[in-house]
């Protein structure tokens, strides 16, 4: 029994030493093809919302526009700004565009072709959704969407607004 517990004492600290606790040191892509620090884009003093979605992801597409309907008002209420990262690839990518303008998504795109940032943050299937606070550490990660998820995203942030 106690080499169980400190086999599972281990395999807690290993997990937890693993964890990404702040946004790594990675290149991401404007759509327009500008590479930026995604690290050196996060700006202490703000909250942000990392959404990673795909073209080809329903659940995704669904989120960002449910998100859509009342990203404006948490804007004014939560000062956040949310970054919706695709993980399509480099063939993909050209929908994009068109895809965010036909949605009227007023977000922030960036693109994760090669899925680094993704990997380098554990994700594991989109989408993944992610808060990052005014320190920059990452407090907050949920996987999937069901409709009212957005409402438990937003209690994140009543919560670290202090509101």
């Amino acid at each position: 029994m106690k080499y169980l517990f400190s086999a599972l004492l281990l395999l807690s600290l290993v997990s937890l030493s693993h964890a990404q606790s702040s946004v790594p040191s990675v290149e991401v892509k404007t759509l327009e093809g500008e590479t930026i620090d995604i690290s050196k884009y996060i700006q202490p003093g703000k909250t942000y919302v990392i959404s990673f979605w795909a073209t080809w992801c329903s659940p995704c597409k669904k989120e960002l526009d449910a998100i859509a309907e009342v990203y404006e008002e948490w804007q004014e209420e939560y000062d956040i700004e949310l970054l919706a990262i695709t993980i399509d690839n480099a063939r993909a990518l050209a929908k994009v565009k068109p895809m965010v303008m036909e949605k009227g998504w007023e977000y922030t795109i960036f693109s994760d072709p090669n899925q680094k940032l993704f990997q380098a943050l554990n994700g594991n299937t989109v989408p993944q959704t992610y808060v990052v606070d005014a320190k920059g550490e990452i407090v907050y990660s949920h996987t999937g969407y069901v409709p009212g998820d957005e409402y438990e995203l937003e209690d994140k942030l009543v919560m670290l607004s202090g509101k």
